[in-house]
C-alpha cells in the first residue's frame, strides 16, 4: 500500500504555520488537531445547550423556555455532544494524530479519504444547528423514536437525519482508514501483540463502526421516507412497526457507547503507565478484553427495550449477555489498578483526570449492571436514573479521558507545557461539578422523576437545583482550560521532545513533529511500556505487561 506524501501532493501551495490548520491538509497530525479543535467548539455549543436545560429544570414549572423549545434544545444537546464532540474527538482527533506514530507510518493509509472524513463534519454540524433557526429543530430526542419523530415538524427532523447521515459517513470513512493503517502500514518486525494499547482500542472501535453504523444509516433513510413520502416502515398509522425501529436503532446505538468508550480505554492505558512509571499490567488480557467487549457489544442491544413488549426468553438472553460485559470491563479495571499499584505516581493533571475516569466508569458500570436486570430496569426505565447512569459512562468515561489526553499530549502538539496549577483548578471544578450534577439524578430516577420533561413534581426541586449548580460549575471549569490552552501555546515553558520520558514512538521525535513524523527512519519500538526495566534486561521477543510482570520486573 502506497502512502501519498503530504508534501509531494500539496507542494508549494500548502499553507504554512497556523494557516495549514484551516486548509485541506493531508497530514494526519493536522487533521487530528482539526478534529480536536472543531470538536471542542461543538462541545462549547452542546454545553451551552445543557446550561439552558439545567436553567429550565432549576424550578419545577416551565418558566424559562417553552415546552417545544425545551424538546428542541434537548435533542440538539444530545446530538451535538455524541456525534459532534465525543465520537469525532476520541476517534478522529487522537486516532489520526497517534495511530500512524504507533505503527511506524508517515501518514494514514488513505490520506485523501482521511481529509474528506474530517471535512464532512463542519457542514454537518452547521446544518444541524442551523435547522433550529431556519425551520424549527427536531424535537424527538437523539433517538428519533417514531411515531414522535413522524408527527413533530417534518423539516427539522429531515435536516437532523441528513446531518446524522453525513456524520455516519465520516465515521465509516475514518474506521476503514484506521483498520487499513493498523493492519497494513505496520513497520516490518512490529507484531500485532507489540502495538500500544490504543491501536487495539481503535481497531476494535473501527470494527464496531463498520458493522453497526450502516444499520443506523439505513434505518434513518427509511425513517425519512416515512416523513417525506409517507411510507409505512415505522408509522403505525400506515401499518409500520415502531419496535422494529427500536431494534435497528439500538443495534447501532448500544455499540455507539463502546465506540465512545473503547478509544478512551486505549488513551488511558497509554497515560497511566507513563505517569506511574510502571509497565501496563496484563497487556494480553487487555487485548482480549477489548475483543470481548466488541463481540458482546454487538449482541446486547435489546436491553434498552425491556419495556417494549419483548418476550421473556429475549429478556433472559439480553440480561445474561449484558451482564457478561462486566467481565472484560472488570479485567481492564483491575489491570489499571495493578498498573498504578506500587508505581511512582505523578499526580499531575493528566493523572488526576485519568484516576477520576476510573472512579466514574466503575460507578457507571455498576449502575449499568443493575439496569441490565429486568425488574430494576422496568422500575427506572425512562427516569433520571438512566440519565445519571448514561452521563457517568459517557462524560465520566470519555470526556474526563479527553481532558487527560489533552494535558498529556499538549506538549507534543505544540512543543510547550500547559500550566499545572490551572490544570488542577480545571480538574477540581470539573470533578466537583460533574458529581454534583449527575449523582443526585440517580435519586431523582429511583423516586420516579421521568426524563425529557420540562416540568416536574415540586418534591424534586432541591435535587434538581443541586444538579443545576453542578452544571454551572462544569461550565465555569472550561474557563481555566481555555485560558491555559491559549496562553500556553505562546507563553508556556518549552517542553522539549519528550518531557514525560515516555517510550511510545510519538515521543521519539521532535515536539511538534515534522511533516512526515521523523527525520530519517522511523524508530521500531517493541516495548512501549518497559518502564523501570534496565535496557539490557528487556526481551524484545516478549509482549509487554503480562510477561514483564510475571517475570518480576514490573
Amino acid at each position: 500500500m502506497t502512502v501519498a506524501s503530504p508534501e509531494s501532493f500539496q507542494g508549494s501551495l500548502q499553507p504554512q504555520g497556523w494557516l495549514r490548520y484551516f486548509s485541506f491538509s493531508l497530514d494526519h497530525k493536522v487533521i487530528g488537531l482539526q478534529y480536536l479543535v472543531t470538536g471542542f467548539i461543538f462541545y462549547l455549543i452542546g454545553g451551552a445547550l445543557a446550561g439552558v436545560i439545567r436553567t429550565e429544570l432549576a424550578s419545577p414549572i416551565s418558566d424559562f423556555i417553552s415546552r417545544d423549545t425545551y424538546n428542541e434544545v434537548l435533542t440538539l444537546h444530545g446530538t451535538v455532544m455524541i456525534f459532534l464532540w465525543i465520537v469525532p474527538v476520541v476517534n478522529g482527533g487522537f486516532g489520526n494524530y497517534l495511530i500512524p506514530f504507533y505503527v511506524g507510518a508517515r501518514d494514514m493509509a488513505f490520506p485523501r479519504l482521511n481529509a474528506v472524513a474530517f471535512w464532512m463534519i463542519p457542514p454537518a454540524g452547521i446544518l444541524l444547528i442551523s435547522s433550529y433557526f431556519i425551520s424549527g429543530a427536531a424535537q424527538s430526542g437523539w433517538t428519533a423514536y417514531p411515531p414522535l419523530s413522524i408527527t413533530t415538524p417534518a423539516a427539522g427532523q429531515v435536516v437532523w437525519i441528513l446531518s446524522v447521515l453525513l456524520l455516519g459517513g465520516s465515521s465509516i470513512f475514518g474506521a476503514i482508514n484506521f483498520i487499513a493503517t493498523v493492519l497494513k502500514l505496520r513497520q516490518p518486525g512490529l507484531k500485532l501483540m507489540q502495538l500500544p494499547m490504543y491501536c487495539w482500542a481503535m481497531l476494535g472501535t473501527s470494527i464496531l463502526v463498520v458493522l453497526s453504523t450502516p444499520v443506523l444509516a439505513g434505518t434513518l433513510i427509511l425513517l425519512s421516507f416515512d416523513i417525506v413520502a409517507h411510507t409505512g416502515f415505522f408509522n403505525p398509522a400506515l401499518g409500520g412497526n415502531v419496535v422494529v425501529y427500536q431494534h435497528l436503532f439500538w443495534f447501532y446505538s448500544h455499540p455507539a457507547v463502546y465506540i465512545m468508550v473503547l478509544p478512551a480505554f486505549g488513551l488511558v492505558s497509554e497515560i497511566l503507565p507513563i505517569h506511574a512509571r510502571k509497565p501496563l499490567f496484563g497487556y494480553t488480557t487487555m487485548v482480549y478484553s477489548i475483543l470481548g467487549i466488541v463481540f458482546l457489544g454487538l449482541i446486547v442491544w435489546a436491553h434498552h427495550m425491556f419495556t417494549s413488549g419483548t418476550p421473556p426468553w429475549m429478556r433472559l438472553f439480553f440480561t445474561i449477555a449484558t451482564s457478561f460485559i462486566a467481565v472484560p470491563t472488570g479485567i481492564k479495571f483491575f489491570n489499571w489498578l495493578a498498573t498504578l499499584w506500587g508505581g511512582k505516581i505523578a499526580l499531575n493533571s493528566a493523572m488526576l483526570f485519568s484516576c477520576a475516569f476510573i472512579f466514574h466508569f466503575v460507578f457507571g458500570g455498576i449502575t449499568g449492571v443493575a439496569l441490565a436486570q429486568v425488574p430494576f430496569d422496568i422500575h427506572v426505565h425512562d427516569t433520571y436514573f438512566v440519565v445519571g447512569h448514561f452521563h457517568y459512562i459517557v462524560y465520566g468515561g470519555t470526556v474526563f479521558v479527553i481532558f487527560a489526553a489533552i494535558y498529556h499530549w499538549y506538549p507534543k502538539f505544540t512543543g510547550r507545557m500547559l500550566n499545572e496549577d490551572l490544570g488542577r483548578l480545571h480538574f477540581l471544578l470539573t470533578f466537583v461539578g460533574f458529581n454534583l450534577c449527575f449523582l443526585p439524578q440517580h435519586w431523582l430516577g429511583l423516586n420516579g422523576m421521568p426524563r425529557r420533561v420540562a416540568e416536574y413534581d415540586p418534591a424534586f426541586t432541591t435535587l434538581n437545583q443541586a444538579s443545576s449548580v453542578g452544571a454551572l460549575l462544569m461550565a465555569v471549569s472550561t474557563l481555566p482550560l481555555l485560558y491555559n490552552v491559549i496562553w500556553s501555546a505562546f507563553r508556556g515553558p518549552v517542553a522539549g521532545d519528550n518531557p514525560w520520558r515516555a517510550l511510545t514512538p510519538e515521543w521519539l521525535t521532535s515536539s511538534p513533529p515534522p511533516v512526515e513524523n521523523w527525520v530519517g527512519a522511523a524508530p521500531l519500538v517493541h516495548e512501549p511500556y518497559a518502564y523501570g526495566i534496565p535496557a539490557d534486561q528487556i526481551d524484545l521477543d516478549v509482549t509487554s505487561g503480562k510477561d514483564l510482570w510475571s517475570g518480576g520486573r514490573g
